[in-house]
């Protein structure tokens, strides 16, 4: 059968690095994987930011990617072994856990699943070069550098509405632009954003364009009236996205238990359906989404992981 791991991590970003930070320090000898099967980031959603401010321990902020890459590098320091591909299949069905990955089979005793959720864009090309320099997923994350700033919100749900509420502790001013006339936000949320004096609304109307990214910056996006079919440019100085996240779970599709969403179900902790498969970061967490608390997730799956191989006598 070949090697048979302790432990194998499918997914990187904070909480699979964590993950194998706490699982090697355990002398568990975690094999990692830090591609992902469909549409996520190596390195997570880090990796398309720019300055992170909030992840304790940098008073003076950080770049995404080189946070990432201390991850990695502590990760690889405790000895996991990293493989930069991609896992194609797995079968969770009996112990040992299969994991497939360039056609070839991994073999392992428990399985760490952190594979993420990918933020919902617009897909267009404009929207694309300016992320992290203006166009961004996430208001808790980047909201601080918009101080004094006009910003954009795109979207109609509670997620959006969330966004844009908090965004006026910082913006002079946060437009909401929603495809349809009314919002999809639970009335409560609609309430407060209607009662904010900050808080303006375009309706009927989609994003075609975001300008400019000759200047590495957002300056200006192109409006299309969905009902008149007429185009307007309004100023701004950052477009926020909030059309939600779609977790990159599609791999685990009957292996284990999902919501309707596609977000992992878990029970106390990080325990999926199957035991001996655990989940920790975005891919199960729709609520809290940072780094940080993806972070201290992976810590939970490595020990609940750690703790399962003792129950088990492996």
């Amino acid at each position: 059968m070949g090697e048979i791991y302790n432990v194998i991590i499918i997914g990187s970003g904070p909480a699979g690095f964590t993950a194998a930070v706490y699982a090697a320090r355990a002398n568990l000898k975690p094999l990692l994987f830090e591609g992902l099967a469909k549409g996520g980031q190596p390195g997570g959603q880090l990796m398309l930011t720019t300055d992170v401010e909030n992840y304790p321990g940098f008073p003076q902020g950080i770049l995404g990617p080189e946070l990432m890459d201390l991850f990695r590098k502590q990760a690889a320091r405790f000895g996991t072994e990293l493989i930069q591909q991609d896992v194609t299949a797995v079968d969770f069905s009996k112990r040992p856990f299969k994991v497939v990955s360039d056609g070839k089979d991994y073999s392992a005793q428990s399985v760490i699943l952190s594979t993420g959720a990918s933020a919902n864009w617009l897909n267009i090309p404009s929207e694309k070069a300016l992320q992290g320099h203006g166009v961004s997923a996430c208001a808790t994350c980047d909201g601080f550098f918009f101080k004094g700033k006009e910003v954009l919100v795109i979207g109609g749900g509670d997620s959006a509405v969330e966004e844009a509420n908090f965004l006026t502790k910082f913006a002079t001013k946060v437009t909401i632009v929603h495809r349809r006339e009314a919002l999809r936000a639970s009335k409560i949320m609609q309430d407060r954003a209607f009662a904010n004096k900050k808080i303006d609304f375009i309706w009927d109307s989609e994003i075609q364009e975001i300008k400019d990214p000759s200047q590495k910056k957002v300056t200006a996006v192109v409006l299309k009236n969905l009902k008149t079919g007429a185009r307007s440019e309004k100023k701004t100085d950052g477009v926020f996205m909030a059309i939600g996240h779609t977790p990159n779970s599609e791999l685990f599709k009957g292996q284990i238990d999902l919501d309707v969403k596609g977000y992992i179900q878990v029970r106390d902790g990080t325990l999926t359906s199957v035991p001996g498969i655990f989940a920790c970061g975005d891919v199960q967490d729709f609520k809290y989404r940072q780094a940080v608390t993806a972070a201290g997730s992976g810590c939970m799956a490595a020990l609940d992981a750690e703790r399962f191989l003792e129950s088990a006598h492996v």
